[in-house]
């Protein structure tokens, strides 16, 4: 008996069924290979945020926190370096650069970061990248401005325009720096990190804006105006900073730099390692990706219980068939296998354009992702891991055939023959 023969002409006589069925569970391993996919991305795009720095040096706070406020934008920091500190660890021996964060400020939502031209030279994101001015220059003069793509592109900025920083964090402030309008001088490219939704001036243009805001609020006639600051760029030293990215001259000394920052009698600092502080990131957040994974584990078992479904209705119709092949010698294991190899086709080909349809989408919506949200998405086949999920479905699929096969199995002859009202 040509089983492989007999089995694709039954499918092609049900194809209606069979093709629904097929897409059923395409869609469904679809939607998991696309949920681990992106996962997976999501995951080094945690990764991708900050590349090449060894420590990161805040005010003693929890490693989290600092990783988040310092990197990804999130949350405050509960206190200030002071500017003696900062220069004092970027003369170390061990140190090779070292890149001051001032932050506090926003713009329209957006956070506003006081660095140095060394930020756009050392900063480093994926897989040790290098930020790259998309159009315009790095800031030059003391009130201009680098922004980040997402930036540019939400609020439709483009070089040359004017901006008015706000003081203080949130979407809406009530306290702006309007007497020191900043003039875009540069728009970064795209990078699927925070760093495209920032905003970014000198160390001594955020120290300009705040001279007459230390209690908070602008004291009359305290203020400089542009061109008095602007012939006082060298005096316009910070007090503080937030926040400090440093490169060591050798990884080997990171350990031993760490200890002795977190034990710096002057002030109370934290160093972390971003690398570990990140998987320990990863771990809080871990349960939204549990929590996907379960979803698309439901969905799956949805088409392969519909598979099972299409199998148990068909049985039925398929009686007179069964009976004529056991009349022709075929044996009740053979129509049994017949049955499950069915199954397997079905599965097979559930998943193989599940595949397809999820590398389709992936690369459909990368551009669209990154532009619009900022988030890097590569169209790619599943990785060593899924795919061996994907082989315990097809398992899965033939042992959910094994029920319509053990039916179809005790069946007799005379059953099958029978004329039923």
């Amino acid at each position: 008996m040509n089983l492989i023969g007999l089995a694709i002409r039954s499918l092609l006589n049900r194809r209606f069924a069979v093709i629904l069925t097929i897409l059923t569970i395409a869609l469904s391993i679809g939607l998991l290979v696309i949920v681990e996919q992106m996962r997976a991305e999501v995951r080094d795009g945690f990764y991708r945020s900050v590349s090449g720095t060894d420590l990161i040096v805040g005010a003693r706070t929890a490693p989290v926190q600092l990783l988040l406020y310092s990197v990804f934008g999130i949350g405050d920091a509960t206190n200030n370096i002071s500017i003696e500190t900062f220069e004092q660890l970027q003369a170390l021996d061990e140190v090779d650069w070292a890149i001051p964060m001032a932050l506090g400020d926003t713009h329209r939502g957006f956070r506003v970061m006081g660095t140095s031209g060394d930020f756009f030279e050392r900063y480093r994101y994926a897989d040790r990248q290098q930020l790259e001015v998309a159009a315009g220059r790095e800031f030059d003069d003391l009130f201009e401005v680098v922004i980040g793509h997402q930036v540019a592109r939400q609020l439709d900025y483009d070089v040359g325009d004017s901006v008015i920083l706000a003081h203080g964090g949130g979407r809406v402030s009530l306290q702006q720096h309007d007497d020191h309008p900043f003039t875009i001088s540069g728009i970064l490219a795209p990078t699927g990190t925070p760093v495209d939704q920032q905003l970014y001036i000198s160390l001594a243009a955020h120290r300009a804006i705040h001279i007459g805001w230390e209690q908070g609020v602008q004291r009359p006639g305290a203020g400089l105006d542009a061109e008095e600051a602007r012939e006082r760029t060298e005096e316009l030293r910070p007090d503080s900073i937030t926040a400090i990215l440093i490169g060591l001259t050798s990884r080997a000394a990171v350990f031993g730099l760490q200890r002795r920052i977190n034990d710096y009698r002057p002030e109370a600092l934290t160093a972390i390692m971003p690398g570990i502080t990140l998987q320990e990131l990863w771990r809080i957040t871990g349960l939204a990706e549990q929590v996907l994974r379960v979803v698309a584990g439901l969905v799956v078992l949805a088409g392969l219980l519909g598979m099972l479904t299409v199998l148990l209705t068909t049985l039925n119709e398929r009686r007179r068939e069964m009976a004529i092949l056991r009349a022709n010698g075929a044996r009740p294991v053979q129509i049994a296998g017949l049955l499950v190899f069915e199954a397997g086709l079905i599965a097979a080909a559930g998943i193989v354009l599940g595949v397809v349809l999820a590398f389709v989408v992936q690369g459909i919506s990368a551009p669209f992702l990154l532009e619009r949200l900022g988030l890097h998405i590569s169209a790619s086949l599943p990785a060593g891991q899924v795919w061996m999920v994907l082989g315990g479905i097809w398992l899965a699929g033939l042992l959910i055939a094994l029920v319509p096969a053990l039916m179809a199995y005790r069946r007799t002859l005379a059953d099958g023959m029978q004329v039923r009202n």
